[in-house]
């Protein structure tokens, strides 16, 4: 007996997140991102300033809900499949 239970993430739309991990993993945009800037510091070791773990948590926070989203819907569409 499975129970279909609604998860929070089923009620944010693909459009409103790929609009929102595009603009803030590109942000700002004149110079270097933001993203692509703190990634840098992580791979250099140099990631130690608070502000800027929070930055890369507030740049990064939605390009990963996205794939989250992606990966849940992709295994309950395998799990209905089979079904």
């Amino acid at each position: 007996m499975t129970e279909n239970k609604i998860f929070w993430l089923d009620n944010i739309s693909y459009p409103m997140l790929i609009i929102t991990a595009v603009l803030l993993g590109m942000a700002p945009f004149a110079g270097e991102p933001h993203l692509l800037e703190k990634l840098k510091m992580l791979f250099d070791g140099q990631l130690s300033r608070p502000i800027d773990i929070f930055d890369l948590f507030m740049h990064g926070a939605p390009i990963i809900l996205l794939v989250w989203k992606l990966l849940h819907n992709l295994q309950n569409s395998a799990d209905s499949s089979r079904n």
